[in-house]
């Protein structure tokens, strides 16, 4: 029997919290959201004044990366992104009833190098949902070091 690391509502707030106050600093409304392994939302939250389209956005960002093991913008990342026209995934956005997100804010979590999750992010441009991102992966990371569990913190995630 295989053993699996899970996320906890403990873990997926404290990468909400890193992300909102990433946000916060940088001055942009982001809406955030932590799935687990199965693409079901752990925690989300939507800073006040953020748009109403952020939760389903960042719910979609969340669960591609966590089910596909890639950062979102990967796939369209030029020049073999594999959803650009003319590759192998062309049009793999409208897999799962169109909730398959394939541009930036999405990201893999991570741990000890098996995908248990994915966070996603929607409220920024790209720049500034990677930098949240980022945040709430390095939170986690600070947070799951003390049980010497590591959490891999990149942009650029394909598991």
């Amino acid at each position: 029997m295989k053993q699996a690391l899970r996320l906890e509502l403990g873990d997926a707030r404290a990468m909400i919290a890193a992300a909102i106050a990433k946000a916060a600093e940088i001055g942009v409304l982001e809406t955030v959201c932590v799935v687990d392994e199965g693409g079901h939302p752990v925690a989300m939250e939507r800073m006040d004044g953020a748009r109403i389209t952020g939760p389903q956005i960042a719910w979609n960002k969340a669960f591609t990366a966590g089910g596909h093991k890639r950062s979102t913008h990967l796939f369209n990342h030029p020049p073999g992104g594999p959803a650009l026209p003319g590759n192998e995934a062309f049009g793999i956005q409208w897999s799962f009833e169109g909730r398959f997100a394939a541009f930036v804010g999405g990201f893999p979590v991570v741990v000890d190098g098996a995908v248990v999750g994915g966070v996603g992010l929607s409220g920024g441009n790209g720049e500034q949902d990677t930098a949240c991102g980022l945040a709430a992966l390095q939170a986690l990371k600070e947070r799951l070091a003390p049980h010497g569990l590591a959490v891999l913190v990149q942009a650029d995630i394909k598991q």
